[in-house]
């Protein structure tokens, strides 16, 4: 305000200087060469410090005489005591970064400040090397970024990222707390609506402040398994490498947890880690200070096998010093170490509760397909759009298919298996069901690895190979042991517990490249996963029947679970050890999954259930062995599954519970709730505790959020209006006023009030016995900033 450096000057044209003392270049030229190719951040921090300590010795008058003699165009002032920043910001302006530093130099020298001008032509050799660095790791970058591989093997068909890419649906995600719930869970309740009062966050824009905050240092995006975290993370290191975005970046730095856990046994300090994994790097001895811009990512939290001490660890604050990969990611997230990097860290919800939540300064949720998006997909993906109409309306007869299609993967296997079906003369029956989805999925991969290698065709083989079912097994005795540890991703001794050797690891991942994936990290050691968590969770499901059926091994009982069932006086069963009736199998998988604090195992559980179907078995023949008809096994498990909805209390475990009764083709408990919503009879009934789970179940999967949800509609008890209360998450206007709720019915609603997606607008909990403690818990709902609440009784 007390200058003009804000008005852009006019052109002086001076002609030609002969004999000139003056640094040779146009400004004009200068100018488009910073706009293009620099950033004003480096050349001003280093200008502007050089003549701060100019004007300490009070030589900065002497400094902006010699810049007036002979570069009058960079004058600031004519009058008063010149100021360095004025003067910093007028060269800038007028001679671009390059020049500026080299008229600066010039001038040190006449002054004869040896010292000062050696000083800042080692920031400019620093510079010079911060560019060079700079540009090598944008062309390798674009090369390892710009394609990816939608389930494909690596040596097949690439496809450019920038092709195919659609801008995901990224939301602020309120905080980083843990979300205890399958993510399954988290996807029916959000898939069914995105309110117009949300936000979304372009990938670019992750580090971009909201409305009202400060910019963040330290990002958190929370995603499900295969929403698209990581291609969200691709494409904005992709954008930056091409010059597209963030150019007023310097460097972006990615660091999988994947890779880091390779490393958790090594010391270094953060330049070695740094340059270690970029050896661009090498010539640079810091990346500290303001006029260096990094961008750290962290991908993948929830893969993450350091302990992450953020507690116990020692602080570190030197970029040199060498300590453990676990010190140096918690005081990076601490901000004890480089703190002027900023930090973008990917992670599952379930795994998002790691970091300390005042470490993180902003947090983003990925929320994948919303439903024009997911027909969108298969119209993309599938060329014949008869078939692609096709596909779309199968899906959509089967609700928990189309919910599942909010994740691209599920997609991705959806569009694999339909499309090969009804490509056929006879399709048979289509899937309904996830488990029958996922068989669909592994018998057409195993079908294209025996044409791919063995030469053979058999689009309905009748039984599965030797060969398939030893590979199949052990991927599932894999599958099934890093489940119950909470691993997704796999190192060579995770393989050998299971029987799997480096080099069957090398073939399984050539033969099975749409199940089973072996990917060269930073470091090019060779790390494992699954092509998706819910192939991880079907295949250990199968390992786990087969045991059962064919072993006569019922490997889900441990002394824990023995030691449950004799805590549990209502669990009464007895063990055979000669033989292991299918039930019990059943009974132990329901009780674990039940008592999972954040619901891990009960896609397992949907899985292993469906698995028993006479139906699946049968496409399946070789690998299992089918004596006889289990439908008594069935009857006795589904009449558990009825028993253990009217003693669970969890709405979640309940409605998960339902699933099952789905993936067993037993809908009477929710056919009866809907025939009576239809006929308009349902508040005349008096409801059991079992009904009204079953009524919650039926309002939480309608794709129609309700306008008002009244509990005293329904004749019930005080425990039957418990059961009904989640339904606070799918209606705008919640009236639970005079039904005896307690404290657990608050944390109930305050955590439909913390969800990003929150449609309850209207809520009204008047004569109801809340307690102190049932308001606190309120408050932290009402607290959220995702709350859009604007009535409260």
């Amino acid at each position: 305000m007390k200058s003009d450096a804000s008005m852009v000057p006019p052109l002086n044209f001076r002609g030609e200087f002969t004999g000139d003392q003056r640094i040779q270049g146009s400004p004009e030229s200068s100018c488009l060469e910073e706009k293009s190719s620099e950033k004003l951040s480096f050349p001003k921090e280093v200008l502007l410090r050089t003549l701060m300590k100019l004007k300490k010795h009070e030589k900065l008058k002497l400094f902006q005489s010699h810049l007036s003699q002979y570069y009058p165009e960079c004058r600031e002032t004519e009058q008063g005591d010149p100021e360095a920043l004025y003067i910093v910001e007028k060269m800038l302006e007028t001679c671009g970064s390059e020049r500026s530093l080299k008229i600066t130099l010039h001038i040190l020298r006449n002054m004869k400040q040896k010292d000062l001008g050696a000083s800042l032509e080692r920031d400019e050799q620093h510079n010079e090397s911060i560019k060079r660095a700079q540009q090598t790791l944008k062309t390798d970058l674009k090369r390892k970024f710009q394609f990816i591989f939608e389930g494909l093997a690596k040596q097949d068909h690439p496809t450019l990222l920038n092709e195919i890419y659609t801008e995901l649906y990224i939301t602020e995600g309120g905080s980083g707390g843990v979300n205890n719930e399958h993510e399954v869970r988290q996807i029916e309740t959000a898939s069914k609506r995105q309110t117009t009062q949300e936000t979304a966050i372009l990938c670019n824009d992750i580090f971009k402040p909201l409305p009202g905050q400060e910019k963040p240092r330290t990002v958190l995006t929370k995603g499900i398994a295969g929403i698209g975290k990581t291609v969200s993370v691709q494409k904005f290191i992709l954008d930056w490498a091409e010059g597209k975005a963030n150019q007023d970046v310097d460097f972006i730095f990615t660091l999988p947890f994947r890779d880091l856990n390779l490393k958790k046994e090594r010391e270094f300090s953060l330049m070695q880690l740094l340059q270690h994994y970029f050896p661009q790097l090498k010539e640079i001895k810091s990346i500290e200070g303001d006029d260096v811009k990094v961008v750290l990512i962290f991908d993948g939290l929830d893969e993450c096998r350091l302990p992450l001490h953020f507690q116990s660890n020692e602080i570190c604050c030197d970029i040199t010093e060498s300590s453990s990969v676990d010190v140096l990611l918690t005081n990076l997230i601490l901000g004890n170490l480089l703190p002027s990097a900023l930090l973008w860290i990917t992670s599952r919800p379930a795994a998002a509760n790691q970091i300390p939540p005042e470490c993180v300064h902003q947090v983003t949720e990925v929320r994948g397909f919303n439903d024009p998006q997911k027909e969108e997909y298969f119209k993309k993906r599938i060329k014949d759009q008869d078939l692609a109409s096709r596909i779309i309306s199968h899906i959509k007869s089967s609700r928990s298919l189309y919910i599942m299609c909010h994740i691209p993967v599920f997609c991705w296997i959806s569009a694999t298996v339909l499309e090969t079906m009804l490509g056929k003369a006879e399709s048979g029956d289509l899937p309904k069901t996830l488990t029958e989805m996922y068989t669909h999925f592994l018998l057409i991969q195993t079908n294209v690895k025996n044409q791919k290698y063995h030469g053979t065709n058999e689009t309905n083989p009748k039984k599965m190979s030797e060969s398939d079912t030893k590979i199949i097994l052990k991927l599932g005795q894999l599958a099934f042991l890093q489940l119950e540890k909470g691993n997704l991703i796999f190192y060579e001794e995770d393989l050998r517990e299971s029987g799997i050797d480096v080099s069957e690891a090398s073939v399984y991942s050539g033969v099975c490249t749409e199940i089973f994936k072996e990917e060269c990290g930073l470091d090019q050691e060779k790390v494992y996963c699954f092509v998706h968590l819910s192939i991880q969770e079907y295949l250990a499901a199968l390992f786990v029947f087969h045991s059962c059926v064919n072993e006569n091994r019922n490997v889900l009982i441990t002394n824990e679970y023995i030691n449950l069932l004799r805590a549990n006086e209502y669990i009464n069963i007895s063990f055979n050890p000669h033989v292991v009736q299918l039930y019990e199998l059943h009974r132990s998988a329901v009780d674990q999954a039940l008592q999972s604090k954040n619901g891990h195992l009960d896609l397992f559980l949907r899985f292993l259930l469906g698995l028993s179907l006479d139906s699946i078995q049968a496409l399946l023949g070789g690998l299992l062995t089918q004596t006889e008809s289990r439908s008594e096994n069935i009857k006795e498990t589904v009449q558990y599954i009825k028993e253990t909805i009217k003693m669970e209390s969890s709405p979640e475990r309940t409605i998960n519970l339902f699933h099952c009764l789905n993936e067993l083709n037993d809908n009477s408990l929710v056919e009866e709730i809907q025939n009576s919503l239809r006929s308009g009879k349902l508040s005349d009934k008096n409801l059991e505790s079992d009904q009204c789970s079953a009524l919650a179940f039926v309002l939480l999967m309608s794709e129609e959020i309700l306008d008002e949800f009244d509990l005293q509609t329904y004749n019930t008890s005080a425990a039957g209006y418990q059961r009904l209360v989640p339904v606070v998450r799918n209606c705008k206007k919640a009236i639970l006023k005079s039904c005896d709720l307690r404290e657990k019915s608050c944390d109930i609603v305050a955590s439909a009030l913390q969800l990003s997606n929150s449609p309850l607008r209207d809520l009204d909990l008047s004569y109801n016995n809340l307690g102190d403690s049932g308001v606190k818990l309120l408050c932290a709902g009402l607290m959220s900033p995702n709350c859009k609440l604007q009535r409260l009784g």
